[in-house]
């Protein structure tokens, strides 16, 4: 008899399925995997997915997901009928905007490790001899791109699973999920039978929403219907392709237009978003008995709309003129799942334990995703890491109805953009700002957008400042790429910060408060840092997962016996700890972001302007590096840290909300003649990089141990009692076999923006992370991921879009290693 936890999967769809193998091949064999539709063909977005599979994403998740889902499917077959057909993927530009665009998709294949090349208009004809070569100025060939025959891959993994001993039915409804003491017990399905779970898994898909429902789990997705179309005989396919073979030329992509094609025998499929948002009320979907359920009629198939589909057709055969004798034989409007920022939805619910989801996963991403979830549930811990897909990643707002539909479906109409990686939402907006919001709009703040928070990126104000900058902090001219959503000013303000004081918004940084008897013991566990210290002390640590992988870095301010303040990353270390917290009620959990702000005041000035407001002792003897004092400044109440992210002098300011626009005033009027500014985002990602400060999420993930990331010294070395400790007690900045690492660009001028390749000795070995131009120094800077043996002084190359920039390894920080400026 089997003792592992009995598994529920409502969905037999390509999610459903594969997480029934990987958990059975695992040996977890009590799953059973229940259908509202039949089997194998359930009638959901599997059933009618065209299986075009293009794996390389601007997400090294993403792409790993997409990478295994190929090698799976392509090892897997029904009847000796394969279910991958690897004819390759070519993505064409007929825009210089597009095929720059195809060079920059090109490095973050070479990134992630998928094989690719950009070819020229002579080759993409030779590979997809329908194409008009005249209109097309390159592509980008992938040859391990293809296609998935989705239903086809559905049977094989039932068959698999079966064999180790899980149970699917189809036409069977999950009506309720039974819960006892707060967690999962099993599920009553329409026939009133109750099926005994320790695990129930939504993977049903658009309507995962509704699963979701039944625990009272808001699970942010909307469906949307995409157009597809079928073509009739086309005459130069004909005798290309049997039943078996059924498509021979590559997966084609035509993303000026927003379409893409692939074959059937002698005709074309053709997909497109080039048309409006047609999202689709589950209540209204088409309902097909079981019997009568086909390849033709399913609930997830929507009448074809042919007037939205019109201009695609045109453009459709002035890329391929073979279509101009053709005709649209069939076409549907199929149903889908988009999120509010496009990436799927996996994780457990935050209230009922037991219940996961694994929702809004195209075919592409399935195996990948199924594989992460398996792990999660037998290992605890995914390889691949999830911040990017964790259903718990989103802030309240960004869970409501409104910001779900306007968000995905404004997504659906990006999807084949060029978007540039600090391309802000154009709505909605002003969702969330900060007291200083209306002194910031008076200032000309440029702002950007990050979890619905205004967060000002620099100030026109300050366009003054650039003509009065010493030569060595001229800024230099950018390619245009570089030059989006940047300013020159953003010289001007880190100038002003490194030689003056400056005032940094920091308000939408996530606090949490943790309070309680327990609070210290609860601290002292899951982080890496000494948490028993004196009211006062600021400890910066790091949150490890069981395998030392980095989860999260924080900064924690003890203020009192039994209060502490945490200044985290995101809603994922708040869910974190509110799954962590002891059940006795002995540590109090609150997300304080909202009811306060933080004004950062730093630069060499810093003491002069906080000190003139005060009455209390600012000197460094009295509030040294890493400590915090509750005072008053203008006469409001503030918790002072003498922190800096940007390497001066300073204190991070946290006040009520309340008082915050008065907090800014102050500072302000107080601050004239030091000649005080504001400063924006653009200034201090420069300034951080300049002293090697990490960005968790984007320089280091729980794919990466601490040492490897440069942050070994955050791990107290009298301490054995945290998680992770066991994982990484072995290790040391000396046994790592990669490491985060400084370049500096050579020609002084060339900045990059993040996940391009890097070639040392001419073959790729890593990719960046973060980049800015350095101010202070007078030149680009980037991190990235390179093997250990790169070391100071080594030559690498970054790939940026069509060209190589040359750079070196660097020791850092590059700015200020003895840290006198910011101790002063």
């Amino acid at each position: 008899m089997s003792t592992t936890p009995r598994v529920v999967i409502i969905g037999a769809g390509i999610v459903g399925a594969n997480l029934a193998d990987e958990l059975t091949e695992r040996g977890w064999t009590e799953v059973t995997v229940l259908d509202q539709g039949p089997l194998p063909l359930t009638g959901g977005s599997t059933s009618h997915a065209p299986g075009v599979v293009f794996q390389t994403s601007p997400s090294k998740t993403m792409t790993e997901f997409a990478t295994y889902t190929v090698e799976k499917f392509s090892s897997i077959e029904v009847d000796g009928a394969r279910c991958f057909n690897q004819v390759g993927g070519l993505e064409v530009a007929t825009t210089p905007q597009r095929l720059a665009d195809l060079h920059r998709k090109h490095g973050w294949a070479t990134s992630w490790g998928v094989p690719g090349e950009v070819v020229g208009p002579e080759r993409c004809a030779e590979l997809h001899p329908l194409l008009d070569r005249e209109r097309v100025l390159g592509g980008l060939h992938t040859p391990t791109d293809g296609l998935a025959k989705s239903p086809r891959a559905v049977a094989a993994l039932i068959g698999r699973a079966e064999a180790r001993g899980a149970v699917f039915r189809g036409s069977t409804r999950v009506t309720e999920v039974v819960q006892r003491s707060g967690r999962v017990a099993g599920v009553r399905t329409d026939g009133g039978e109750e099926i005994a779970a320790d695990v129930v898994v939504s993977c049903a898909g658009f309507w995962g929403k509704a699963v979701g429902e039944l625990v009272g789990m808001k699970v942010p997705l909307l469906p949307l219907a995409h157009q597809f179309a079928r073509t009739g005989q086309i005459a130069e396919l004909v005798g290309r392709n049997d039943e078996q073979t059924e498509a021979s030329l590559p997966a084609l992509r035509h993303q000026d237009r927003d379409l893409y094609f692939r074959e059937y025998h002698d005709c074309l499929g053709i997909g497109s978003y080039a048309h409006r948002p047609m999202p689709a009320q589950l209540s209204e979907l088409p309902e097909v008995d079981g019997d009568d359920l086909s390849e033709a009629a399913m609930p997830s198939m929507l009448p074809f709309t042919e007037e939205d589909f019109a201009a695609a057709w045109e453009h459709s055969k002035e890329l391929l003129p073979s279509l101009r004798k053709a005709k649209i034989d069939s076409g549907f409007n199929g149903v889908f799942s988009f999120t509010p920022d496009g990436g799927p939805l996996v994780g457990e619910s935050p209230d009922v334990a037991g219940f996961w989801v694994a929702e809004a996963v195209w075919v592409t991403h399935s195996a990948g995703i199924a594989r992460a979830v398996a792990q999660l549930l037998v290992h605890g811990r995914s390889e691949t890491e999830l911040h990017g897909c964790d259903v718990n990643r989103f802030d309240e707002i960004q869970t409501t109805d409104a910001y779900v539909d306007e968000t995905s479906q404004q997504n659906f109409v990006e999807i084949y953009d060029v978007r540039h990686p600090l391309q802000p939402r154009f709505s909605p907006r002003d969702l969330r700002v900060s007291p200083f919001h209306a002194r910031q709009k008076e200032l000309g703040a440029f702002f950007l957008e990050s979890h619905g928070w205004e967060r000002p990126h620099w100030y026109e104000a300050n366009a003054r400042l650039v003509t009065e900058l010493p030569t060595e902090w001229q800024p230099l001219s950018r390619d245009a790429w570089s030059a989006m959503f940047h300013s020159p000013i953003a010289a001007a303000e880190a100038w002003k910060t490194r030689t003056a004081v400056a005032m940094y918004d920091m308000t939408s940084l996530k606090r949490i408060e943790v309070s309680g008897s327990g609070a210290v013991a609860f601290l002292q566990r899951l982080t890496t840092g000494k948490m028993d210290k004196s009211v006062g002390s600021v400890t910066y640590a790091l949150m490890l997962d069981e395998a030392g992988g980095v989860r999260s870095d924080v900064t924690v301010a003890r203020l009192g016996e039994q209060l502490f303040q945490v200044g985290a990353n995101s809603n994922l270390d708040m869910d974190h700890f509110l799954r962590e917290a002891p059940d006795d009620g002995s540590v109090q959990i609150r997300d304080i972001t909202g009811g306060t702000c933080c004004i950062g005041v730093w630069g060499p000035l810093a003491r002069d302007l906080v000190q003139s407001l005060s009455g209390d002792d600012f000197s460094h003897e009295a509030l040294k590096y890493f400590r915090l004092k509750h005072a008053h400044i203008a006469g409001l109440p503030v918790t002072a840290m003498r922190l800096s992210y940007v390497g001066e002098l300073g204190w991070e300011i946290y006040t009520s909300a309340e008082y915050g626009q008065r907090l800014w005033d102050s500072l302000w009027e107080a601050g004239r003649p030091l000649g005080v500014i504001a400063a924006g985002r653009a200034a201090f990602n420069s300034l951080r990089l300049e002293k090697g400060y990490r960005s968790w999420g984007g320089d280091m993930t729980t794919e990466h141990n601490p040492y490897e990331a440069g942050l070994g010294f955050a791990l107290n070395k009298k301490k054995t009692d945290y998680v992770g400790y066991d994982a990484v007690a072995g290790l040391s900045a000396d046994t790592v076999t990669r490491r985060l690492s400084c370049l500096a660009i050579d020609d002084g001028r060339s900045v990059v923006l993040g996940s391009e390749p890097v070639f040392v000795d001419g073959a790729p070995a890593g990719y960046v992370t973060s980049a800015a131009f350095g101010h202070t120094i007078g030149k680009p800077i980037a991190y990235a991921w390179l093997p250990a043996s790169a070391t100071p002084g080594t030559s690498v190359e970054i790939q940026y879009f069509d060209r190589k920039v040359r750079a070196t390894v660097a020791v850092e920080p590059l700015v200020d290693p003895e840290m006198t400026r910011i101790r002063r």
